[in-house]
């Protein structure tokens, strides 16, 4: 089943100090935050799973658990994202971040996958362009610092002589291939799938931005371009500083929070 994420609420955490000194400054390190939550009753015979910023952090040994401590990064480019999610007992050990991996792109970043296929040459390089947010995606100037090498290791291409000689398919030597249904489903030759490679761009402000992929084999000789369409990136909130309570309304339940100005 995975992941439930509908019913778990009042979700709150609490960074716990290391210490507390006279003064009543304290020591933040290492960084450790107490996770709440609450759950409806249709949840009651699950188990609990806390993620931070995608991460697996822990899980509850039981199903009546409603709190975990669990270690967070310091963060201060972007804010710590802490989720909790209900599963079932026989997957209270499973880890599900592949189901919520945060976007690249929320962190103002954008990933790209190219499709590692066996009809690409065993020197195949490649290399990614972007637009720089113009509209106009500028081909003299890739992106990467260096051309990306396809084939890290030879025995990964299939082909005659390549790998153990005369143990897979004729012609198609290939003992450290992807198997069927193993790789990127149905996007390469039948009944050999292949993987992809993925590269992340660096940091980039807001805005829309169009990338292309150009593959070349040893000679130089270049393939066509593979363009994107247009992808938004918007940058993760930076974490708040200087924030204190300037006033808090019992009757009306309202928590008014005052910024420090920056000097």
């Amino acid at each position: 089943m995975g992941l439930i994420s509908s019913g778990i609420e009042e979700v709150r955490a609490f960074e716990l100090p290391a210490g507390i000194w006279a003064n009543g400054e304290c020591a933040g390190i290492p960084r450790i935050a107490l996770v709440k939550w609450s759950a409806e009753a249709n949840l009651s015979d699950m188990f609990y799973q806390v993620y931070v910023n995608g991460q697996y952090a822990g899980v509850t040994v039981d199903s009546q658990q409603r709190q975990m401590i669990v270690p967070i990064p310091t963060s201060f480019e972007s804010a710590v994202r802490i989720e909790v999610f209900a599963v079932e007992a026989e997957q209270a050990g499973t880890d599900f971040n592949n189901e919520i991996a945060p976007s690249p792109a929320d962190s103002g970043r954008v990933r790209i996958s190219l499709l590692r296929s066996q009809n690409l040459p065993i020197g195949a390089t490649a290399e990614i362009y972007f637009d720089n947010g113009t509209g106009e995606i500028d081909y003299d100037k890739p992106l990467t610092d260096s051309p990306i090498r396809i084939w890290l290791a030879w025995q990964d291409k299939a082909g005659f002589g390549m790998s153990r000689f005369g143990v897979g398919d004729f012609g198609l030597d290939w003992a450290a291939g992807v198997g069927f249904g193993k790789g990127s489903f149905s996007n390469d030759q039948f009944g050999l799938d292949a993987d992809t490679i993925e590269w992340t761009s660096p940091p980039l402000s807001a805005g829309v931005y169009k990338f292309a992929v150009k593959t070349a084999d040893e000679a130089g000789n270049e393939s066509s371009v593979s363009e994107t369409g247009p992808i938004t990136v918007t940058p993760a909130a930076k974490p708040a500083e200087k924030v204190s309570i300037s006033l808090f309304d019992k009757q009306a339940n309202q928590l008014v929070l005052k910024i420090a100005d920056s000097v």
